[in-house]
C-alpha cells in the first residue's frame, strides 16, 4: 500500500482530530439505529466471496445507481426472488426473460435488470471461480467492465464485495472537503492509520452520517 505524504491538513494532531470526529460519527450512526450496517461491512472478506454472493451484491448496486438505498431495500427482496434468488450466474441467463418479466411488477427499470443479466453472463461465461481471479488482480477497475458499473459505483461494489476500498461519492466528497483533506482516500487512510479501521468501514460511517444529517459539515468544526 502506497504510504501517502504527511500534509500539514495530516499531522500527527490533524490525524487524531479527524479521528475525532469520525467517532463521533460512528457513534450518532450507531444510536440511529445503523449499527448493524457497520457490522456488516467489518465482515466483508473477499476470501469467502461466492457466487451467489457476488450476483447478490452487483444486482443491489445496479438497482442503487442513482436511487436511495431506501426505495432498494423495499423492492430488492422481489428481485432477488425473480432472480431465481442469486442461485447461479447460468441459471439466471438460462431463465433470463421470465427473470425479468417477474422483477418488473417490482422494479420497472428493464434497463438495469438487463444489466443484472449481462453481470450474470460475464459470470457464466468464465466461470465463478475465473471471473472472481479477474476481479483479485484487477482490483474495482475491472469492475467497470460490467453494464452500469461505472468509475464510482465500482468502489461500492468493490467495498460490498469485500475489497477494502473508499468510494468517492458526494458524501464523501463532502466530507473530505470539509476535513480540508485532498480526497475521500486520503481522509479515510489518516482515520484507518488512528483506529484500525478498515477503509471500507470508514467509508461507510461518513457515507451514512451525511445520508442522516444536513450539517455534515459541523462534524469537522473546531470546538
Amino acid at each position: 500500500m502506497t504510504t501517502l505524504a504527511r500534509t500539514p491538513a495530516r499531522s500527527r494532531r490533524g490525524e487524531r482530530f479527524l479521528a475525532t470526529a469520525y467517532l463521533t460519527a460512528r457513534e450518532f450512526v450507531v444510536d440511529a439505529g445503523f449499527g448493524s450496517e457497520i457490522d456488516w461491512q467489518d465482515t466483508r472478506e473477499f476470501c469467502r466471496l461466492g457466487e451467489r454472493d457476488f450476483l447478490q451484491e452487483a444486482a443491489w448496486v445496479v438497482l442503487s445507481a442513482g436511487m436511495a438505498d431506501s426505495v432498494v431495500r423495499r423492492v430488492f427482496n422481489d428481485v432477488s426472488e425473480a432472480f431465481l434468488r442469486w442461485r447461479s450466474a447460468t441459471d439466471i441467463v438460462v431463465h433470463q426473460d421470465e427473470c425479468i418479466e417477474q422483477a418488473e411488477r417490482a422494479f420497472r427499470n428493464k434497463r438495469k435488470l438487463r444489466a443484472i443479466v449481462f453481470i450474470a453472463e460475464s459470470v457464466a461465461a468464465v466461470g465463478f471461480d475465473a471471473f472472481k481471479e479477474q476481479l483479485e488482480t484487477g482490483g474495482p477497475a475491472a469492475l467497470q467492465d460490467l453494464d452500469f458499473i461505472g468509475p464510482v459505483t465500482c468502489f461500492h461494489l468493490a467495498k460490498n464485495i469485500g475489497l477494502d476500498f473508499v468510494k468517492p461519492d458526494r458524501h464523501l466528497m463532502r466530507a473530505a472537503a470539509a476535513a480540508r483533506v485532498n480526497d475521500p482516500t486520503e481522509l479515510c487512510h489518516a482515520i484507518a492509520g488512528v483506529t484500525g479501521d478498515r477503509l471500507a468501514t470508514v467509508d461507510l460511517v461518513f457515507w451514512r452520517y451525511g445520508a442522516l444529517r444536513r450539517d455534515f459539515e459541523n462534524l469537522f468544526a473546531p470546538v
